[in-house]
């Protein structure tokens, strides 16, 4: 029995560690400090908690708090003060909660790009007239994107010739490649959006 529950504890014990964190943690080397972020390539809000703990360095002992942490941006949590001539060693536990608290710490978020549940990669003919709908609103979107001007990529171009060979000239929208899968009516970033979300 006791073995059983042992190895039910361990299993469960890897299944957690197994589990993606959905916030990772980046360090920034300033003068004399190190300074710790929080990045959400999430398209939901987190509230952390970061919790550092070692030698070399020293922090406020404050009580950590919860840190809002809004959907696909970069916020600071804390800068830890290096002891001059000495290497720091220390562990970071960083805590995440999707239960959103009216209590949470809201600090200036720095907005990211993310990479989008398929690729995109758009195609923008010479005789484009729609193109502009999709990529502006695109540009200033969190997803990150390709774009190949086809005046510009003439080997790029030759081989969307063999897709669409008599169209391809006269084309005035823009051709999308979504995860590897051509579209030619996708002509705004709602249309995008739609098939983006698509299983």
């Amino acid at each position: 029995m006791k073995i059983r529950l042992l190895a039910m504890f361990l299993l469960a014990l890897g299944v957690l560690s197994a589990q993606e964190t959905p916030i990772k943690v980046e360090t920034k080397d300033i003068p004399n400090r190190l300074a710790f972020y929080a990045v959400n390539e999430n398209e939901q809000d987190f509230d952390v908690q970061i919790k550092i703990s070692g030698t070399n360095f020293r922090q406020s002992q404050g009580r950590p708090r919860w840190i809002r942490v809004p959907a696909t941006s970069k916020v600071h949590l804390k800068t830890i003060v290096l002891i001059r001539g000495k290497l720091p060693n220390y562990a970071v536990e960083l805590l995440t909660n999707d239960s959103l608290s009216r209590r949470a710490l809201k600090k200036e978020a720095q907005p990211i790009k993310i990479n989008p549940k398929k690729s995109i990669t758009i195609y923008i003919p010479e005789s484009c007239s729609s193109c502009d709908s999709l990529i502006n609103p695109l540009a200033d979107s969190h997803y990150k994107y390709i774009a190949h001007y086809l005046s510009e990529t003439p080997e790029i171009k030759e081989q969307l010739k063999s897709y669409y060979p008599t169209t391809l000239d006269s084309m005035t929208t823009p051709i999308v490649n979504l995860g590897g899968r051509l579209y030619t009516q996708i002509d705004n970033y709602d249309r995008l959006l739609e098939e983006l979300n698509k299983q």
